[in-house]
C-alpha cells in the first residue's frame, strides 16, 4: 500500500462524541471545537469521530459530512483524525469515505452494513470496493454485536490482504481472539483494542493503539496510562491507573454507552449536549454512581449532590 497517504496511528485514539445543542436538533460547532482543544491539550494521540460514540446512525447525511469536516478542521493536522464510516450500502460507504478523504481525514474506520450480516466473501468484496475508492488507510471496525459478523482471528487477519485495509478496531469481548491476532497475525494486519474493559489486556499484549470512548471523558488519565504501560513499561504504575480506568470503563459498559459518555462529560464540566432520541439520559441514580466512580478516580473534586 505504498501509494497510499499514511500517518502513523498509535497510542490512545479517543472515540469522540458529536456535540448537540440543548434540544438535540443541531450540531454544536463551538463545543465540538472546544472538545478537540481539550483532547489535544491532554496529549491524546488521535481522534475518531462519527463512530458509535459519535452517534453516526442519528446524523443526517449533511450532518455526517459536516461533523467529519469540523473535526478535521479542528485537529488542524496536530493529531490524526480517523473518520468513522457506516452505511447500509456499498455506494453509501464509498461516498462518505471519499468525502472524509477530500476534507483531510487521515484514515477511515469502516463498519460493514449492520442490518443484513455479510458472509466473509461479501465482506471482502465490500471492503475492497471502498478501499479502491480512496487513498487513505482503512481501520476495519470489527463489532459483531452490531453487525452480526463474527470472524475468527485468522479470518480477520485475512482482511489485511486487501490493499488499504491496514488495521482492525476489535470491539469484541473475545480476549482469546485478540490475543491470537496480536501474537500470530501482526504481519497481516494491525489490531487495535476497541473493547473498553480489555484495554489493559490489549495494550499489554502488544496492541499499538486503543480506540477508546473512555479516553474522551478522562483523556489525561488515559494518556498517563498509555505512557506507563506502553512507553515506560511500568507495570505497577499502569495497574494503579487501570483500577480507576477499569471502573470507569466497566460502568460505561453497564449502561447505554453514549448516554454514559455524555453524562460523564457533563459531570466533569465539559457538557456536549444530550444524546439523540431514542437514547435517553442516564437515570439520576446512575449519574450519581458515575459521579462516585469519577470522584474515586481523582478527576471529579466532589461527588455531585
Amino acid at each position: 500500500m505504498s501509494s497510499r497517504t499514511k500517518k502513523e496511528l498509535r497510542g490512545i485514539l479517543a472515540a469522540v462524541t458529536t456535540p448537540f445543542t440543548e434540544d438535540g436538533s443541531a450540531i454544536d460547532e463551538a463545543t465540538l471545537q472546544a472538545q478537540v482543544e481539550r483532547l489535544v491539550a491532554a496529549g491524546i494521540h488521535g481522534i475518531v469521530p462519527t463512530g458509535t460514540t459519535g452517534e453516526f446512525t442519528t446524523l443526517s447525511q449533511e450532518e455526517y459530512r459536516r461533523v467529519i469536516e469540523l473535526y478535521v478542521k479542528g485537529a488542524d493536522g496536530r493529531i490524526p483524525v480517523v473518520a468513522g464510516i457506516g452505511a447500509l450500502s456499498t455506494q453509501g460507504a464509498i461516498e462518505l469515505a471519499q468525502h472524509a478523504e477530500a476534507v483531510g481525514a487521515d484514515a477511515i474506520m469502516l463498519v460493514p452494513p449492520f442490518y443484513d450480516p455479510l458472509d466473509l466473501r461479501a465482506l471482502k468484496a465490500f471492503l475492497s470496493a471502498v478501499a479502491e475508492s480512496i487513498n487513505i488507510p482503512i481501520v476495519y471496525y470489527n463489532v459483531p454485536g452490531a453487525t452480526g459478523i463474527s470472524l475468527t482471528a485468522a479470518e480477520l487477519a485475512e482482511l489485511g490482504s486487501i490493499d488499504g485495509v491496514d488495521y482492525i478496531k476489535n470491539t469484541s469481548d473475545d480476549a482469546v481472539g485478540l490475543a491470537e491476532l496480536l501474537a500470530n497475525h501482526t504481519n497481516s494486519i494491525k489490531a487495535f483494542n476497541g473493547w473498553d474493559t480489555l484495554t489493559f489486556f490489549g495494550i499489554a499484549s502488544g496492541a499499538e493503539a486503543s480506540v477508546w470512548g473512555t479516553a474522551g471523558v478522562v483523556p489525561e488519565l488515559a494518556v498517563e496510562f498509555w505512557e506507563a504501560l506502553a512507553e515506560q513499561k511500568d507495570l505497577d504504575r499502569a495497574r494503579q491507573l487501570w483500577k480507576h480506568l477499569w471502573a470507569i470503563s466497566d460502568f460505561l459498559e453497564s449502561v447505554n454507552y453514549v448516554a454514559g459518555i455524555k453524562a460523564g462529560l457533563e459531570l466533569l464540566g465539559h457538557p456536549v449536549g444530550p444524546a439523540r432520541l431514542p437514547i435517553l439520559p442516564l437515570p439520576e441514580e446512575e449519574r450519581q454512581r458515575f459521579a462516585g466512580i469519577l470522584h474515586n478516580a481523582g478527576v471529579l473534586p466532589a461527588v455531585a449532590a
